[in-house]
């Protein structure tokens, strides 16, 4: 079974990404079925029975491997004459174990999801190690998702109020921002909880702190209309991403 590889922070980012790139794929390929997805391809973690691994966790991950299979990491991560740093030397290891599990598993793609935080040299550190891979055998396509600033921008992109109260609040918080959020949602730069500019904040009082409201801007809103406002988010180019990464994979599955 062909098998995507999901690296994310937490389950809500894995949840987003690979919807989305689901999404995307049934909009392209008019003749699949979303319950037909599974016989094309599943979403995995490094770890066998999993859907997702976390950066968080990937000592412990790697780790077992050397234990359970006697994987033998490469002690230098550097690539080009230059040693990768922060999530570069991360998505190397991701890589690495990747290369040694494709011995036995149809490892045919690997998401990194990850949000930017204020930081673009992390999108920067894992297209380096992205342009690395292009020629190595077996052939594997990585995608790379880096919300800006966070996975909320993205969830604020699909928010389309669904009632008057909706509307409501929506049109209070883009007065006092002087923009709307969801339209603009790569504006809500500040990473105090309290600050007005925070996406977090903003989405809990949109979608009332009710995770279920916050799938249907994933879910259920047009992808035309997510396309058009995630530009600047990072959720456009993912898109992008998807299109021409995974889609390929599918068609020839």
């Amino acid at each position: 079974m062909v098998e995507f590889i999901v690296i994310v922070e937490a389950r809500a980012d894995a949840e987003i990404g690979t919807k989305l790139a689901e999404r995307v794929i049934l909009e392209t390929i008019e003749w699949l079925d979303r319950d037909q997805l599974p016989y094309y391809f599943q979403w995995r973690g490094l770890k066998e029975n999993t859907e997702f691994s976390c950066w968080k966790n990937l000592k412990v991950i790697i780790d077992f491997f050397k234990q359970d299979l006697g994987y033998k990491p490469p002690r230098f991560l550097g690539g080009k004459g230059r040693t990768l740093k922060t999530d570069g030397a991360a998505a190397r290891k991701v890589l690495n174990l990747v290369r040694f599990l494709q011995r036995q598993r149809d490892i045919q793609a690997v998401l990194f999801i990850r949000d930017l935080d204020h930081q673009p040299e992390r999108r920067q550190h894992l297209e380096d190690v992205r342009s690395e891979e292009i020629s190595k055998k077996p052939k594997l396509e990585i995608i790379i998702g880096t919300p800006d600033r966070n996975r909320e921008a993205w969830v604020l992109n699909g928010f389309i109020p669904g009632d008057e109260q909706e509307r409501q609040v929506l049109e209070d918080m883009a007065q006092k921002l002087s923009f709307d959020p969801c339209l603009e949602a790569h504006k809500l730069r500040s990473p105090e909880p309290q600050e007005l500019r925070n996406a977090k904040s903003v989405l809990e009082k949109l979608t009332g702190n009710d995770y279920s409201r916050e799938q249907q801007c994933w879910e259920a809103t047009d992808l035309e209309v997510l396309r058009e406002r995630g530009e600047q988010t990072g959720l456009t180019p993912y898109l992008r991403e998807i299109e021409t990464g995974l889609i390929p994979i599918v068609l020839e599955g």
